[in-house]
């Protein structure tokens, strides 16, 4: 799907927009919600949309979005224009709640469907940050390693091409207290290839 006329890749967004494949599975119904353009360089794959997003159509627009612009030390403009940033959950509805808490995964249909089309249409991304456990399992595979907090500390073993996050929920505060070098090396690293990318 690369080299994709202006005029296709408005058609595949669309297609993804008006998306119905899990319809039935969703509490809320189907409401598609990403950011993306073809000159986009930075990509953001985030998990899904909680309820707060499904509201507004606006992903990242609740506590989770202001500490992930937090760590990246970005402003709302600049985090949404996506001229500059994509964003592309994993799964681009929201798939409802977990009767023990939280919300459920992301749906299982959702990245296998649009991300094999959309990613090689966003072809002057030059770095992807894969934000939580979902989406770095789907993009590293093997390269994997055993947990998240290790994917997270093996950071510089995926640059330049990708950089792994934890999810920016609440339940990151202590995770961050207890593991001090993502504040003192792997913030720092990510600044600066992203205020050089943007």
């Amino acid at each position: 799907m690369a080299g994709l006329t202006e005029a296709q890749f408005a058609l595949l967004l669309g297609r993804i927009r008006s998306c119905r494949l899990c319809a039935e599975a969703l509490p809320l119904g189907p409401l598609p919600v990403l950011r993306a353009s073809r000159t986009a360089r930075l990509l953001i794959v985030g998990q899904a949309p909680g309820t707060k997003v499904h509201a507004s159509g606006i992903p990242w627009n609740d506590r989770s979005g202001d500490r992930l612009r937090q760590w990246l030390d970005l402003s709302p403009d600049v985090f949404y224009d996506e001229g500059r940033i994509a964003i592309v959950p994993m799964g681009f509805c929201y798939p409802g709640r977990h009767p023990n808490g939280g919300d459920l995964p992301p749906r299982p249909e959702c990245a296998p469907t649009w991300h094999a089309l959309l990613r090689p249409a966003l072809d002057q991304v030059r770095l992807t940050l894969l934000v939580g456990s979902y989406a770095q399992a789907f993009y590293l595979g093997k390269r994997r390693l055993g947990s998240m907090t290790a994917t997270v500390r093996s950071f510089g073993d995926y640059l330049p091409e990708f950089l792994p996050l934890p999810h920016p929920s609440w339940r990151t505060t202590g995770w961050e207290r207890n593991n001090p070098w993502f504040g003192d090396d792997l913030l720092p690293e990510l600044r600066a290839r992203v205020q050089v990318l943007l």
